[in-house]
């Protein structure tokens, strides 16, 4: 028989029996000219592709295989898998019939392993009592491959992505059938995994004398697909590295493959670290930020990977190294897919935007994708406006505590009015404002830039008179036309921040973290304790000395405050994540007071962070996050980050718990990547323990 007519006759019979018969003796000599690729094969009537989008049998997983009826219906999908590729391998005979001679018997040698699996799954299912196409199936692998416009997009899409990743299919499920003790479906699916090594082997062979000799392997497979494929569709739920290595694949293709990431259909949100909004606001379109400004920024612009579920996308300047992500990967974090500009995401459907803080500049970065929003698209304009960026103002977040301090003043536990900020616009009013502060008792004053960043464009004015340089300061932001806020710089004790969710639904809780500020005010880092999700951190209270009526009172305070803002967001039409910083201070009488709102931040925070770290976290343990400086890392004796990390690694090392899903329960992970980290590294430390972790947290309080 010749090798077209066996093609065609699997291609386009349309009874099982046809498809899966093999020839005794095959030979090439007429392959004929270059076939259309047919919309769909031929197929019996039961399986014939279910239309994209109407509803399928669902894949059954591993739940109830000990039930023979259960372990069937898995067995009919990889049956389906199994006819698919035969079917695929015939049209690309018949597309491609100028294909090298030796290819095109490699394919055909791979095709009657291809019939023989789908016998063999079909006998194993009929004695679970399922018979083929009693389940609805899918035409995934089809569509996907059957668009091939050379015999390179083949050995791509099908030998190195559909037939890699059943390298772990084939193992998980072998080991699946044999713990509840189907030996034959078990031995059946080891035969299968032996197969593919060798297919794909074939398809690397191949791939590797048609592409580019100056490609890596791995470059050359992720230029070659083409949307919707990705090498997310090459890998199972863990990686097997002993049969990629069987079948030649490079131990740098693997460890990339390891840690890619992109969605298979759910439609992914993107995020990007964009922490300069506020300046941006205060400083309009002339603001360009500092040296050091822009490299903190690139020091920690994966962050929001943390922020991501499985299949979203994070814009970076550049994409984390492969060690470095496979060290996340180990932690048990999920690793997003990671895109170096706007460009590739045009086309493609999005499901949300979510910057670290909408303004002026994610408006601007995000503006080619609010056509490609699936649902329920917001325009640039209703993301961000100027009664949004008024939110950002500390004079707004002074307003709203006036107003509450007003309805709540018979609250002893609660600070006064006058330890509320006041916004001026005139040096006259600024010097009446701090006078008046003085002589209420507070000799310490701040004046901050009604918006900037958190420690930066404020002054603290300690000495017994005010100096020229603070007037100028003074001087320079009100003539620049920005508000100032002064206010009495109160004697901390414990700082703390509410995080929450503002969407159509209303406004969510989402957790408390404990806060560490530098002297300045500037950020150190945010811990997080069990039950933080519905929880003051545990020193709070205690250090109120409140009695249980006071702790009711606070509870009545903050549920107050929080249907206030939901309110005042409504009216903002703002959706996203937000910040409240509090603190617990001692008054001028040795009394503890606490002030709930510091600042509002209408935006991503470090704190909302933590709480999502946090979810990595084994139940009972504490989280700590921390941002390492320069001057941080002097002090520490350490000359670099790498060197600072790998001392931490070794001595804190990772330990994880649970079976299904395991958790940190304690250990050292380093957050951003310290080898590409030049002012600035992120880390988190778990402690299972509360003493090891107040001794770490005083030592950086210190």
């Amino acid at each position: 028989m010749e090798l077209r007519e066996f093609a065609e006759r699997v291609l386009f019979a349309t009874s099982l029996e046809e498809k899966l018969l093999t020839p005794d003796i095959i030979t090439d000599e007429q392959p004929g000219s270059a076939l259309v690729t047919p919309s769909t094969p031929g197929r019996p009537r039961e399986l014939i592709f279910k239309a994209n989008g109407t509803a399928r049998g669902e894949f059954p997983g591993t739940r109830h295989l000990e039930q023979n009826q259960e372990r069937g219906r898995l067995l009919h999908f990889f049956a389906n898998h199994e006819l698919l590729a035969t079917e695929l391998m015939a049209l690309v005979l018949l597309k491609f019939p100028d294909a090298p001679t030796a290819f095109r018997k490699g394919v055909y040698e791979t095709l009657k392993d291809e019939q023989e699996h789908t016998r063999l799954y079909m006998e194993r299912m009929t004695s679970c009592g399922i018979e083929f196409g009693s389940i609805p199936v899918s035409g995934y692998f089809w569509r996907a491959v059957s668009g091939m416009e050379s015999p390179m997009d083949y050995v791509a899409g099908l030998s190195l992505t559909f037939e890699q990743a059943n390298l772990d299919f084939a193992r998980h499920f072998s080991a699946c059938f044999g713990e509840v003790g189907d030996t034959d479906s078990a031995k059946l699916l080891h035969k299968i995994y032996r197969d593919e090594i060798g297919h794909v082997a074939y398809g690397l062979k191949w791939f590797r004398r048609w592409k580019n000799p100056t490609e890596s392997d791995w470059d050359a497979f992720c230029r070659q697909l083409k949307f919707p494929l990705s090498p997310s569709r090459a890998k199972g739920f863990s990686i097997n590295v002993e049969g990629r290595r069987a079948a030649g694949l490079p131990q740098d293709f693997i460890e990339n493959l390891n840690v890619f990431s992109q969605s298979k259909g759910r439609t992914p949100t993107v995020f990007v670290f964009n922490p300069l909004t506020e300046a941006r606001i205060a400083g309009g379109k002339g603001f360009s930020p500092f040296k050091h400004q822009a490299q903190i920024v690139r020091d920690l612009t994966n962050l929001p990977q943390f922020l991501c579920r499985q299949d979203d996308i994070v814009l970076v300047e550049r994409r984390p190294s492969v060690h470095f992500l496979s060290g996340l990967k180990q932690a048990g974090f999920t690793i997003p897919e990671f895109v170096e500009s706007v460009a590739p995401l045009v086309e493609r459907k999005l499901g949300a935007l979510r910057p670290w803080a909408w303004g002026p500049d994610s408006v601007a970065l995000f503006g080619p994708l609010f056509p490609n929003l699936k649902e329920l698209p917001r325009p640039p304009e209703a993301c961000f406006n100027e009664r949004i960026a008024q939110f950002y103002s500390k004079a707004w977040s002074a307003s709203l505590l006036k107003s509450l301090l007003s309805r709540f003043a018979s609250f002893p536990w609660l600070c006064s009015e006058t330890e509320v900020g006041v916004c001026v616009n005139s040096v006259s009013a600024a010097l009446e404002a701090i006078s008046a502060i003085r002589a209420r008792g507070h000799h310490k004053v701040v004046l901050k830039e009604s918006i900037g960043l958190a420690g930066s464009n404020s002054i603290r004015l300690l000495e017994p008179e005010i100096l020229d340089k603070q007037l100028r300061w003074i001087a320079n932001a009100v003539e620049s036309g920005r508000q100032v806020i002064v206010e009495p710089w109160l004697e901390r004790v414990v700082d703390f921040s509410v995080q929450l969710e503002m969407s159509s639904a209303g406004l969510k809780l989402c957790g408390y973290t404990g806060l560490i500020n530098d002297a300045r005010g500037q950020f150190k880092a945010n811990w997080a304790e069990p039950k933080h999700e519905r929880a003051f951190p545990a020193s709070v209270m205690p250090t109120l000395g409140v009695t249980p009526r006071a702790g009711n009172e606070i509870q009545l305070f903050f549920a107050y405050l929080f249907a206030v803002l939901e309110k005042e967001l409504r009216l903002m039409d703002f959706l996203g994540p937000l910040g409240i910083d509090c603190f617990v201070y001692k008054d001028a009488y040795g009394s503890m007071k606490l002030k709930p709102v510091v600042e509002i931040n209408p935006r991503y925070t470090m704190g909302r962070l933590t709480i999502d770290l946090m979810k990595n976290v084994h139940q009972g343990c504490y989280g700590l996050f921390r941002l390492v400086n320069r001057s941080a890392l002097k002090g520490e004796g350490y000359d670099n980050f790498k060197t600072l990390t790998t001392k931490l690694q070794e001595k804190f090392p990772l330990r994880l718990e649970g079976s299904t899903h395991p958790r940190i329960c304690e250990g050292f992970v380093c957050l951003t990547d310290p080898e590409l980290s030049k002012v600035c590294l992120a880390s988190f430390q778990v402690f299972r323990d509360q003493s090891s972790f107040q001794l770490k947290r005083m030592g950086i309080t210190t």
